[in-house]
């Protein structure tokens, strides 16, 4: 998959649909994914054999989509665990970073001037009915002849 070639052409309004980002958002990414990739490297190494921009779109792709690491690694030619390490290193690469790291817990306490709050409820609870005595001794009772 040439990503570089396919990015160019989307448009302004479709970076938001499959990347879940928008295009200012999405093009200040690959600078420093490039910049850590590049100190990372500086002595030498063994290339990767993903590039900066492919570890990026996998791991937009794999938290907008919820495909399987497996499925990526298809399209990609790899394996899972080239996937597992490029989602890993541009999720923290990014995290360090101030631009895109989330203030601590009591900073956001304090600051109220935030007006939306995002919510992840893909996992729901389950609620079971609770065992009690009562519902279990007479059951047995039932049940013994």
């Amino acid at each position: 998959m040439d990503n570089e070639k396919r990015i160019k052409e989307l448009k302004e309004k479709d970076y938001q649909k499959y990347f879940g980002v928008t295009k200012a958002t999405f093009d200040k990414m690959p600078e420093i994914l490039e910049k850590e990739y590049t100190n990372k490297h500086k002595n030498g190494g063994r290339p990767s054999i993903l590039s900066v921009l492919d570890k990026l779109v996998i791991m937009l792709q794999y938290y907008r989509e919820y495909r399987t690491m497996d499925n990526i690694a298809f399209d990609y030619g790899t394996n899972k665990s080239t996937v597992y390490y490029a989602i890993k290193w541009a999720e923290e690469t990014l995290i360090k970073d101030k631009a895109f790291h989330l203030p601590s817990r009591k900073k956001m306490l304090e600051d109220t001037s935030i007006e939306v709050i995002a919510v992840d409820a893909t996992e729901c609870e389950i609620e079971r009915p609770q065992k009690n005595k009562r519902s279990i001794i007479p059951e047995r009772k039932r049940n013994i002849h």
